[in-house]
């Protein structure tokens, strides 16, 4: 028993554990701030984790789905070389979300 608990640690501590960032815009985030926050998505991206972009529908913002679906698009489209998209992006309640996770090197 004992030298299975032992063995059991050992796969434990070799797994590899994966980490998400989630960057959060709005339906009308602008172009300074989009590319401030895409710079930080480079950053998760080369550090290996796992990115999670969602864009938050506050009060009545929910009528720009569209701009909220062509934002995360641009997102996805402007770090394809770095990483590549998991879930494309859907809409769970008031959140747009879509997760990107990094290429192999």
């Amino acid at each position: 028993m004992y030298e299975q608990k032992k063995r059991d640690k050992a796969l434990k501590s070799k797994a590899t554990k994966i980490v998400v960032k989630e960057i959060r815009f709005g339906p009308q985030t602008d172009e300074h701030d989009y590319q401030f926050k895409k710079k930080h998505a480079e950053k998760f991206l080369n550090e290996g984790a796992k990115l999670k972009a969602f864009v938050f529908f506050k009060g009545r913002s929910i009528i720009f789905k569209e701009q909220g679906q062509i934002l995360l698009l641009r997102l996805a489209q402007d770090l394809e070389d770095i990483g590549k998209v998991e879930q494309m992006p859907q809409l769970e309640g008031k959140r747009m979300i879509m997760f990107i996770i990094p290429k192999k090197n």
